[in-house]
């Protein structure tokens, strides 16, 4: 019992890596049909990867292109610092996070005692995935992303907006916490004894550390198409009303400023829903999909 537990404990942390508010890069392949998946394990079990998806209009006479650029919230440091020259080349960059209008993202201090802190009040969920990143020596995504830049712009809800789209769609956190430990059992009863073994695998590792890695890393990699199973028909606040509200910023930014390239940065599990967002809203199709690695599991 203590085992199961456990297992999907480590189930309810994943998800949130995937969806919550080493800089390898593998050749870009063209593509002929939109990808399947936004996150992926390398194929020689070194790296946990997320992809970069370009995106242009299916006319072709129009001279723009979008970037849906993956992110998991917590990485290696050279994942962050590539990302942080990339963007850098984008005319503007559509990010998530549930704040106010006007929040200004610092990375975290270090006290006296050599400890990180933040300046602003944090809620669960960021203290949650804090949490992982002491846990896996990962990195904090607010502390790797430099959101400083005059063209990266807010296009997520404001506190009061998600809790106002919870309430009409009936939802809250405890129903969603609920849903996904739901989830989260029933691929635990799929799995087997693979997932005791995986657990037992760990215990006995001589580097633990390594070992918790490259078990999250390969829940993550499994864990996209059940996050959209987890989203249904209607969508949920988490992700489907989330990503309308950011294309709602996107029509805006094209209209008001007529950038040439456009990142939009938010985590892996919301990438499904724009891909056919941006099919069927925007008349966009993908080109082009890029692999950079976020976790190195050597």
């Amino acid at each position: 019992m203590k085992i199961n537990s456990t297992t999907r404990s480590l189930w309810l942390l994943i998800l949130l890596l995937l969806s919550a508010p080493s800089a390898y890069s593998a050749m870009t392949a063209s593509l002929d049909n939109p990808p399947s998946q936004y996150i992926r394990m390398a194929e020689d079990g070194a790296a946990l990867q997320v992809a970069v998806v370009r995106f242009k209009p299916r006319s072709g006479e129009q001279n723009w292109y979008l970037d849906l650029v993956s992110a998991v919230h917590v990485a290696e440091a050279g994942y962050y610092q590539d990302l942080n020259q990339r963007f850098a080349k984008y005319d503007a960059v559509l990010y998530e996070m549930v704040a106010t209008e006007g929040t200004k993202v610092t990375p975290r201090q270090q006290d006296q005692s050599g400890n990180k802190t933040s300046a602003g009040k944090q809620n669960i969920l960021t203290n949650l995935q804090m949490m992982i990143t002491d846990v896996l020596g990962l990195t904090f995504q607010m502390d790797g992303v430099d959101y400083s830049p005059q063209h990266f712009i807010h296009a997520d809800f404001s506190p009061d907006e998600f809790k106002k789209s919870m309430a009409d769609k009936g939802e809250s956190i405890a129903g969603m916490v609920l849903q996904m430990w739901r989830a989260g059992l029933a691929r635990e009863l799929t799995a087997g004894a693979g997932s005791q073994l995986s657990l037992f695998a760990l215990l006995m590792a001589d580097d633990k550390q390594l070992a918790l890695k490259r078990m999250m890393a390969q829940e993550l990699a499994n864990a996209e198409s059940m996050m959209m199973a987890f989203e249904g028909p209607e969508g949920s606040t988490l992700v489907a009303a989330r990503n309308q509200k950011a294309l709602n910023i996107l029509k805006r930014t094209l209209i008001e400023e007529k950038p040439q390239s456009v990142a939009i940065f938010y985590g892996a599990a919301h990438m499904q829903d724009f891909q056919q967002r941006l099919i069927n809203d925007f008349d966009l199709v993908p080109v082009s999909i890029e692999w950079l690695d976020a976790w190195s599991l050597q």
